[in-house]
């Protein structure tokens, strides 16, 4: 299908793209060069977007090595000790990328919340569904699509938290 140089192009299917299909969600494609550790920032300086808007799919795990994801603005930090408190756990940690990449069935840089290889709890941060748009990974690195966030919470039962630090 498209290749990532061409920007109007429609981009292959992915999982989470076929899910939000599959619910008649509305969203936009945004496909973008990867850069290896750019993360959010560096998608939404490509992209022309605030960094604010583009959310970062997090996986972490808590102190039992129980997977979680963590719906972040892109340019906030998670406080691991406030989200540990809100979910009731004891610890909560980034997982290694390795582990993420088994726990999701995505590489990380291109974790999509939706559609991931193990059912896991899903936490947003409670100020992400104040924005009207979102773009978040549509399951590839390169790879975000617009949506309304409500459909986090819709499709996902995201848990709201109030977790952000500034980065």
């Amino acid at each position: 299908m498209a290749k990532k140089d061409r920007k109007n192009e429609h981009v292959s299917e992915t999982p989470a793209t076929q899910l939000l299909k599959a619910h008649k969600v509305a969203f936009t494609e945004h496909p973008y060069e990867y850069l290896e550790h750019g993360g959010a920032q560096h998608s939404a300086e490509v992209l022309g977007l605030d960094p604010f808007t583009v959310v970062k799919t997090l996986v972490m795990q808590d102190q039992d090595a129980k997977p979680l994801l963590v719906l972040m603005h892109g340019n906030r930090k998670v406080s691991t000790k406030n989200l540990a408190r809100q979910i009731g756990a004891k610890s909560v940690e980034p997982c290694q990328p390795e582990v993420a990449n088994r726990h999701s069935g995505y590489l990380v840089g291109g974790t999509s919340p939706f559609c991931t290889r193990k059912a896991m709890p899903v936490y947003i941060e409670e100020s992400i569904l104040a924005l009207s748009k979102i773009a978040i990974n549509g399951g590839r690195r390169g790879y975000l699509v617009g949506i309304d966030p409500q459909v986090c919470v819709t499709l996902l039962d995201a848990k709201l938290v109030q977790c952000a630090l500034n980065e």
